[in-house]
Order: structure tokens, then sequence, then C-alpha cells
């Protein structure tokens, strides 16, 4: 089963909630657990919040989800200028921002970039998803895999 949506939102931080909210909600829908969905979402805020603060001069930026194989995809795409660089270590307590991508690396499996200087950047976020016990997404999945589809 793979569950595809995308968004395009103002660059704007009154979408951030609303980008929550359908991620979250399409998570929990198909009964993954409430730990998994909220790593997602703190990673999904931070890369939109990334999206939202350097990603002028476009007015707007995508979100593109992909659910299926157990895994969750998230791509975050803006038209700003570019990273410069990608931080590895925290920045001093007095620094007011600069740990967002430390800790999207903290609760993601995997974490990448793609950076085009002047055209923007898309940020690709992938987890494997954690099931409720109850769940049928995870049953679908299951049953999938040991059919050897």
């Amino acid at each position: 089963m793979d569950i595809e949506f995308s968004l395009a939102m103002p660059r704007d931080a009154i979408g951030i909630p609303m980008v929550r909210r359908v991620v979250g909600n399409a998570l929990r829908s198909l009964g993954v657990t409430e730990e998994c969905v909220s790593d997602i979402l703190l990673a999904t805020s931070e890369a939109c919040a990334n999206a939202v603060r350097h990603g002028g001069p476009a007015n707007r930026y995508e979100v593109m989800a992909t659910i299926g194989n157990g895994r969750c995809e998230l791509r975050v795409a803006d038209g700003g200028q570019g990273l410069h660089m990608i931080p590895r270590q925290h920045p001093p307590a007095e620094t007011e921002h600069g740990r967002g991508i430390l800790i999207m690396r903290a609760v993601l499996d995997d974490l990448s970039f793609d950076i085009t200087p002047g055209r923007g950047t898309t940020v690709r976020m992938c987890k494997e998803l954690d099931w409720a016990e109850d769940a049928i997404a995870h049953h679908l999945t299951l049953d999938r895999h040991l059919a050897g589809v």
C-alpha cells in the first residue's frame, strides 16, 4: 500500500500547523504509534520552519509525502537561495537558531538535502514506521511481505 500526497503552502508560519495536522492524521489513521508520529511531526515542523525562514524569494513551499512499505518519506522543497553548509554540532547555548537540522537527524532514520544554490533546497526525511498492534496497515504490509509481494 502506497499513499502519496502533496501540499503547496504559503511561505508563512501559519501553514505549519496545517501541514502537521494533515501528516499526523494520515499516519494516525493507518495505526502508526504516537511516539513515531511525534518524531515525524517534529522533523516536519523543523523542515517547514526552515522553508518559511530561508525559502525566499519564493512565496510558496511544497511538502510531498509517501507512506508505504513500512516507511514514511517526506520532502520539503523551497525556492530559496539554498543552504551554504549543514551544521554538524549544536550551536552555543546563547544562539537562538541553528538546531533544527540536528533535531531532525536525532529523530529520523535518514535525512538528506538536495541543494541547488539560487534555486532552492529540498529536505528529504525518512523514518521506519512503528505500528500499533491493532493497525490494519501494519497487517496489510506484513501479509504482503510474507506473500513475497
